[in-house]
C-alpha cells in the first residue's frame, strides 16, 4: 500500500461555482439578467485566455525576429 497523497487539483473552481450560482439565481427568478450576463464568468475567462495566448504569440514572433536579426548581423 502506498501512503502517497495525490496532489492533483480537481474540482469546479471559482468561475464554475459563480456560474452555477448565477444560473440558479436566474432560474429561481432572483435576478433578471440576460443569459449573456448569467454566463459571463465563462466567456470572460475564455476572453482572458485568448488574450493571454495572443500576447504570448506576439512575444514569440517578436523574439523570433530579434533572434533572426542578431543571427544575420553575426554573418
Amino acid at each position: 500500500m502506498s501512503t502517497e497523497s495525490s496532489s492533483s487539483s480537481g474540482g469546479i473552481g471559482f468561475v464554475g461555482l459563480l456560474t452555477i450560482a448565477f444560473i440558479i439565481l436566474k432560474l429561481i427568478n432572483k435576478i433578471d439578467w440576460s443569459w449573456w450576463w448569467v454566463l459571463s464568468p465563462i466567456w470572460i475567462m475564455i476572453l482572458i485566455l485568448i488574450l493571454v495566448l495572443v500576447v504570448i504569440g506576439i512575444i514569440a514572433v517578436i523574439n523570433y525576429f530579434i533572434s533572426e536579426k542578431k543571427r544575420k548581423n553575426k554573418k
